[in-house]
């Protein structure tokens, strides 16, 4: 089997296993759908997180207007009443005025805070140097989790209009956000291995080699990006040794420096008369005025 370590830019993002026979083409469109899964998880787990703290969002023609203009145009959210956490709520105004403010209680935030952390540590980046693959098969599981906790804490399900119910059933409108920015489309992507573009209708083997147990850098791109910066001779770790090798071999330097000097020589142990003096009883004299001689 042949390791992908995927990195976006210089970022690491997760490792892919793959063979030497797989196309160019699918490899590309296994790693989006991971690539783009995990930014999914990212998005529903923020939104799960303001659920947890002010509870459902207000529909669109309530979105973003203040109180007194809701109470003026007399709207009504009908999934104010519909929507109730289990275990009832607490009052929790949100300050961006985005949800209606009904939080779920201790027990269920816990619920949701508890999924949102076993989500995030399913697809966290912490596990390239654990060593650990990343398949959509691990993405597909950690978004069940997170549906899992919000049928708990609102078995009725969320309004038709909540981001988290729109991204569970892959409807979600991405256009104007930050997040469709980030997102890749698979028939564009681009992927690039030693600085080559690697095309679609070669397989991994053409690229790297004929050797299957293998570990392998490739970088994810989006079309017109560009060829993405090739990785350094050497990485944060190795370049830290290298400098603390080189700062061993100073002080190693300095020390063999300071050996070579010679005002040892006018010690006493280093007089070479200092015997001949000791057997004529000539040690400890002091011929000053005054004083007298040992």
């Amino acid at each position: 089997m042949v390791i992908v370590h995927v990195k976006q830019k210089d970022d690491s993002q997760f490792l892919h296993e793959t063979t030497l026979k797989t196309s160019v083409d699918d490899l590309i469109n296994n790693i989006v759908a991971i690539y783009n899964g995990r930014l999914k998880i990212q998005r529903v787990c923020s939104e799960i997180s303001e659920l947890a703290k002010h509870g459902i969002l207000y529909p669109p023609e309530i979105l973003g207007l203040t109180l007194e203009q809701v109470e003026e145009m007399k709207l009504v959210d009908p999934y104010e009443e519909k929507c109730i956490p289990s275990g009832g709520f607490i009052l929790n105004k949100d300050p961006i005025g985005r949800r209606n403010g009904r939080q779920p209680k201790k027990d269920m935030q816990d619920v949701l805070n508890k999924a949102i952390a076993d989500a995030k540590e399913m697809i966290s980046k912490n596990l390239v140097p654990l060593g650990k693959v990343m398949t959509m098969k691990i993405v597909q599981e950690a978004l069940n989790i997170l549906k899992g906790a919000i049928t708990i804490v609102y078995p009725m399900k969320l309004p038709p209009h909540d981001v988290i119910r729109m991204e569970f059933e892959n409807i979600e409108d991405l256009t104007g956000t930050q997040a469709s920015l980030d997102v890749i489309d698979p028939v564009t992507a681009q992927l690039w291995f030693c600085g080559k573009e690697m095309f679609r209708d070669k397989t991994v083997a053409d690229y790297v080699g004929k050797v299957e147990n293998c570990k392998v850098i490739m970088k994810l791109s989006k079309k017109g990006s560009g060829a993405p910066a090739r990785e350094p001779i050497m990485n944060d770790e190795e370049r830290k040794q290298m400098m603390m090798h080189a700062y061993r071999k100073q002080e190693e330097l300095k020390k063999l420096t300071a050996d070579d000097d010679d005002s040892y020589l006018n010690s006493e142990w280093a007089d070479q008369g200092s015997m001949k003096r000791s057997f004529h009883g000539l040690t400890n004299i002091s011929w000053r005025p005054g004083r007298k001689t040992k």
